[in-house]
């Protein structure tokens, strides 16, 4: 699925100037080890999904409640680059009268101030955030470790992630987190097609059939909400975040004990 569809999107935030590359080499570079590792503790330790769900459950719950308190209590630079962002697309709407030109305006792309192996900052629309390398690394390394272990590529993990507790707007998280994830997962399907023949009597080779009609429908979905997310408010992106974590959080917790 992320093979196929997953590069519509990265057009689009590319073309955008919204991929901030920093930020998506270390999820790389964090993510393709988790991955390898994954797979082995899948094959050999956990073929049972069941009680991932229970751990992934209390995860996405924590995320859906901090990105909650966010909507709640919004950082002061978050606050403010919303604010920015958003007049400049109504102001757009209303020059143009109908359909608004493909990508931004210059102060609306983003752009590396820094990116050390310990710090990596960058501007996105006049608004400065910075964070910690070593941080985004952890993180990507366990979400490739659960992505490789169960054969999901990590973005619907790590965004959240990234909005919630480092406070990077939605805006530029998303490319980084396509990327990353589209990385991992040619990674990830190249490792598990090079072991299955030893290992004829489980499920590990990748089902290209299904995998290709899934990823039909989501190269396209992809590629229209890349386009589309710059003219939705962050505050909608976010609440719709937190009503579907805390959703999955509750079935994936709540299957556990059935």
């Amino acid at each position: 699925f992320n093979i196929v569809a997953i590069p519509s999107g990265v057009y689009r935030y590319l073309r955008e100037g919204r991929m901030a590359w920093p930020l998506t080499w270390v999820v790389i570079v964090g993510t393709l080890p988790g991955v390898f590792i994954g797979a082995f503790l899948r094959i050999h330790y956990l073929p049972d999904p069941k009680t991932f769900k229970l751990f992934a459950g209390f995860v996405l719950l924590y995320i859906g409640l901090r990105l909650a308190y966010d909507l709640w209590r919004p950082r002061p630079e978050t606050k403010a680059l919303e604010a920015k962002f958003n007049e400049r697309v109504a102001a757009l709407k209303e020059a143009s009268q109908s359909r608004v030109a493909a990508g931004l305006p210059p102060e609306a792309v983003v752009r590396t101030l820094k990116f050390t192996p310990t710090r990596i900052a960058y501007e996105f629309y006049g608004e400065v955030f910075e964070f910690p390398t070593w941080g985004i690394f952890t993180l990507s390394f366990i979400v490739g470790v659960v992505g490789g272990t169960y054969g999901i590529g990590g973005g619907a993990i790590i965004a959240p992630f990234f909005v919630a507790v480092f406070g990077l707007p939605v805006y530029t998280v998303a490319g980084a987190a396509l990327m990353g994830t589209f990385i991992t997962s040619v990674a990830g399907v190249a490792f598990y097609m090079l072991i299955a023949p030893w290992y004829p009597h489980q499920a590990v080779s990748p089902d290209w059939l299904l995998g290709l009609l899934f990823g039909l429908g989501g190269m396209g979905g992809m590629y229209l909400g890349a386009r589309a997310q710059k003219f939705v408010p962050a505050k909608l992106i976010k609440g719709l975040l937190v009503i579907i974590l805390l959703y999955l959080a509750v079935t994936y917790i709540g299957g556990y004990f059935r």
